[in-house]
């Protein structure tokens, strides 16, 4: 039974390792086969030692001398065409790592080995194998690129191979040679991680501004948040408590009187329900302040629109003005932004002739138009002096910046005979 349970695992392991053997292709196709780099940093963006046009000529003058080291390096022997050839191409390799730094450094590896084993047998015994010094500097610069533009791990495994690759040109010797493997692996490493550390910082700075913006974000919000529950606080304390006082003076006060008239008792029900029903508005209004979620319970109710309009008009018919309404032209859908600034203009309109102008009459017009819906709300001269405003009042303010957010047109002002008159043209737009 152990003899079968450990021919299980072995085959299991073999199993194993044949795959992961298959998947490395993939592996290092995914990792390292592609382009894929951080972007270049800006010109003075931290995180980035030098300026960009001085990236550039610094690696051309480098790419240069090493180009020229290669070239003259041949240990007496003439210089070929593919001597110069290589040498070019390594070091358009170097330069071409500063926009693309994988592309260029697999260029480079492939070409320096090539090259390493075909010039083998003309290297002297005492130059250094398999990296000369200009070799072992392009490899430091590359690695330091690649480093510094893509991920710790990928960035390792180009330090593997490079090394694997310099190992792989010794068993092609034909002769001894001055062996510096060990040697310039540090050289590598420290290259490596320079590139390496000098993305973190930059990574680690880009993580900070995020952290910034977001923590500004959150705090700009939080302030947002808190001014809005303050508001909605002043607006319960304030108008909610005198709604709540009017309600239930309005349902007390006909017991106050010994038999009470029925027009008594329908205009204090009105009272009563205007009262109640501002109350659920305010309710509705102050529970969007209190949340951030504009979709909040509270928001969820439908908002009114003009087929309302004779509802609002009956309402205040039952505080006893008469109101005479009018509508012209093809009822149709407006979009919602329009239907309820209309609403709103007309009853704020209303509003305010129950305020300053008593017992004046109203009239209510809607005009339904190709590009344009148009309300009008007059009032004659009143026939009494109104009473002192309490406060300065914001509804003419209120129904001009709902008119100019639609991009509509608003006028207000007295008539010749007396009264006054409102009228907001509100712009189409479609509903779907």
């Amino acid at each position: 039974m152990d003899q079968v349970k450990l021919t299980g695992a072995g085959a299991g392991s073999g199993k194993r390792l044949k795959a992961a053997v298959r998947k490395l292709p993939r592996t290092l196709y995914e990792g390292m086969g592609t382009g894929a780099a951080d972007p270049l940093p800006r010109m003075g963006e931290p995180g980035w030692p030098v300026w960009r046009p001085v990236s550039w000529m610094v690696l051309v003058v480098l790419a240069v001398t090493i180009a020229v080291s290669n070239v003259n390096g041949g240990d007496g022997q003439a210089v070929t065409w593919q001597a110069l050839l290589l040498s070019g191409l390594q070091s358009a390799a170097l330069i071409a790592a500063m926009s693309r730094p994988m592309p260029a450094w697999w260029a480079s590896m492939i070409l320096m080995t090539v090259g390493t084993v075909i010039w083998e047998p003309l290297i002297s015994k005492d130059r250094l194998y398999p990296w000369d010094i200009p070799a072992i500097a392009l490899n430091c610069v590359l690695l330091f690129l690649v480093a510094s533009r893509v991920r710790p791990w990928t960035a390792v495994r180009a330090l593997v191979i490079t090394v694997l690759a310099g190992v792989a040109c010794l068993p092609f010797t034909t002769q001894p040679h001055n062996y510096d493997v060990e040697r310039a692996v540090p050289f590598f490493v420290v290259a490596t991680v320079l590139g390496g550390s000098l993305r973190g910082i930059r990574v680690a700075r880009g993580q900070l501004v995020v952290q910034a913006e977001l923590t500004a974000e959150e705090r700009a919000r939080r302030t947002l948040l808190e001014e809005r529950n303050r508001i909605a606080r002043e607006l319960h304390d304030v108008v909610a408590h005198h709604m709540t006082v009017i309600s239930i003076q309005a349902q007390v006060a006909p017991h106050l009187v010994e038999d009470p008239s029925d027009a008594l008792r329908e205009n204090l029900a009105s009272i009563r329900e205007n009262a109640v029903d501002a109350l659920t508005e305010l309710r509705r209004v102050l529970g969007v302040l209190r949340t951030e979620d504009t979709l909040a319970e509270g928001a969820h109710a439908p908002q009114p629109t003009l087929d309302r309009l004779d509802e609002l008009v009956g309402t205040v018919r039952g505080a006893g003005i008469t109101v005479v309404s009018e509508s012209t032209g093809k009822r149709r859908p407006l979009s919602p932004g329009v239907e309820l600034s209309a609403f709103r203009i007309v009853q704020e309109a209303l509003s305010n002739v129950m305020r300053h102008a008593p017992g004046a009459r109203v009239r209510v017009e809607t005009g339904y138009h190709s590009s344009a819906v148009t309300v009008r709300v007059t009032n004659t001269a009143p026939d009494r002096a109104a009473g002192p405003s309490r406060g300065a009042g914001h509804g003419l303010l209120g129904m001009r910046e709902r008119t100019v957010m639609l991009g509509g047109d608003f006028a207000n002002g007295p008539t010749a005979e007396g009264g006054y008159e409102v009228v907001a043209t509100l712009p189409l737009e479609d509903p779907a």
